[in-house]
């Protein structure tokens, strides 16, 4: 008997577990009308359907492909994704396992609701967005809020004459309009914003959310109005709209753009004002003479698009606290939470010079180590091989089917020809038609390419190492080279033991296997590895 394999999802916090096991139950009282055997439950608690980066989603596309099932049920389609390209992703992965898609609103899942459910879904979620966005606009021109809430402020929860829960009411909150204060006058009698976290730390104040505090938090980002010393809200001016957020299709991440200031929605709430005008004038005057901005051909440079100022800024992570390790003077780096929140106990720094050169050296000869290579590219061959002479035979079965149908059109044609009524021929023309457009489609998806790794791949990735690393004094592709070695490195984590730094090393797989397989090999086709949380994977570490 066939196994079916049960997927279920809700998207947000607000709804409940209950959710999940509602979903659950429609889905086995479908499979058991249809006699198969329920397999396995994937499912996934308040994860958006617009993302693929759902661990039990991934795990049921990995046990797709080990054939542990026959079939995949789920409530509807947009349980399984929202976005129309995930849908179409989805369903070919699905087909090429041999596995059928089947939602008990949908039926049978196939091309044409492929394209019009995700379409429909497509379109749902920005129809939702829309109606959102204006019904938070029309909160926010009540003064009141458009979600979220903000330190120094409390949620004021209340119900109007008919029962309903009124939203985006708030009200001061004593003690933590005072930290707010006590801010704004410390960074107006030239106190730094570090200093100021430190202290507030040190007397263990609660951050906002709960956490510790740090200079970021503090100064923000004057343009897009982050940061305590920003927000406008403390001197009773409530500003919606500044920016939105766009989600980068490959990383899956949101990515912030400032709003044109004319689409800006501004309101005055004198009654949540925390500091006094005068002072608030203070504290901008002495950001406005600290302020250093990079500006390019006469245009604000956006701190997104600045290149990295040293090989490994931003990669290294302190052992202790997870926090980053940053420059803290001309040569050396240091934990920045230790210094800058005074939140861990890890005073060590490490020369930047020495911990470049470990870096460098750790690349070339222990991410790609030639034994564990060699014996990496012999079961990746292995591997290869095997599914080669699958896909092989599938190929010609296909290809045999496809001479036949051609075969059989040809003589419809010229029986037609030959005076034989064509309307007697019209429906056995149509369907092998559809049969030809079926079997080219299965022909499609077998991949034309196989990945080949070379065998001396990591004498190859240890000669291209040797290679960038000789570049990186060539002053005309310094930036270049810099970018191709920081794409090797996934982490880098600073432990200290004993007194001393020990570095650990993590690579990024993908980018290591794309460095070292020869490139005359890659011309149709890239090497991918990928790992997905919630598999079972994780890099190695190497102490250098």
């Amino acid at each position: 008997m066939a196994v079916a394999a049960i997927y279920a999802r809700y998207s947000s916090d607000n709804q409940r577990d209950a959710s999940i096991e509602d979903q659950v139950r429609l889905c086995k009282r479908t499979i058991e009308n249809k006699g198969w055997i329920v397999g396995e439950v994937y499912s996934d608690h308040a994860i958006s359907g617009a993302s693929t980066l759902r661990p039990g989603y991934q795990k049921m596309l990995e046990d797709a492909r080990n054939e542990r099932f026959d079939h995949v049920v789920s409530e509807a389609l947009d349980r399984l994704s929202r976005d129309q390209e995930n849908i179409a992703g989805l369903y070919k992965q699905l087909s090429f396992a041999n596995v059928s898609l089947f939602t008990v609103s949908e039926g049978d899942i196939n091309e044409l609701h492929v394209g019009l459910k995700g379409t429909m879904n497509a379109l749902f979620l920005k129809d939702l967005a829309d109606k959102t966005r204006r019904g938070l606009e029309g909160r926010v021109r009540k003064g009141k809020s458009g979600g979220g809430i903000c330190y120094g402020y409390d949620v004021v929860r209340s119900t109007n004459a008919m029962g309903e829960a009124e939203r985006g009411d708030r009200c001061i909150n004593p003690e933590q309009a005072e930290i707010v204060v006590r801010i704004f006058e410390e960074f107006a009698a030239n106190r730094s914003p570090r200093k100021i976290a430190q202290e507030l730390n040190k007397e263990s104040v609660p951050g906002p959310c709960g956490g510790s505090w740090g200079a970021s938090t503090i100064h923000g980002n004057w343009r897009r109005g982050t940061g305590i010393l920003n927000n406008e809200l403390y001197i009773g001016r409530l500003v919606w709209n500044r920016q939105r957020y766009v989600k980068d299709p490959i990383s899956q991440k949101r990515q912030a753009r400032l709003n044109p200031k004319s689409e800006w929605i501004i309101e005055e709430v004198p009654h949540l004002r925390v500091v006094a005008p005068e002072l608030w004038q203070q504290v901008k005057e002495r950001q406005k003479k600290s302020r250093n901005v990079v500006k390019t051909e006469n245009k604000i440079r956006p701190e997104r698009m600045r290149r990295h100022r040293y090989l490994l800024s931003g990669l290294l992570k302190c052992g202790i606290c997870g926090g980053g390790f940053s420059i803290i003077n001309k040569s050396h780096y240091g934990c920045s939470s230790a210094r800058n929140k005074g939140t861990c106990d890890n005073r060590l720094t490490i020369k930047r010079t020495s911990l470049e050169q470990r870096i460098l050296d750790g690349l070339k000869d222990q991410l790609m180590h030639p034994d564990c290579v060699r014996e990496f590219v012999k079961e990746f061959h292995k591997e290869i091989n095997t599914l080669e002479a699958e896909q092989g035979s599938e190929r010609r079965n296909i290809m045999r089917c496809l001479s036949k149908v051609d075969r059989e059109l040809a003589n419809i044609v010229q029986a037609i020809k030959n005076g034989v009524p064509a309307l007697s021929l019209k429906d056995e023309l149509y369907s092998l038609e559809e049969r030809k457009q079926d079997l080219e489609k299965s022909l499609n998806r077998i991949p034309s390419n196989v990945v080949r790794l070379h065998p001396n791949m990591a004498e190859l990735y240890a000669e291209k190492v040797a290679n960038l690393t000789g570049a990186l004094d060539k002053t005309d592709s310094h930036n270049e080279v810099s970018d191709a070695i920081r794409a090797l490195i996934s982490e880098i984590r600073l432990v200290p033991v004993d007194g001393q730094i020990t570095v650990e090393l993590y690579g990024e797989l993908s980018a290591l296997f794309g460095l070292a397989n020869d490139s005359t090999q890659r011309k149709d086709t890239e090497v991918q590895v990928t790992l997905v949380a919630g598999v079972g994977f994780e890099p190695t570490t190497f102490r250098l």
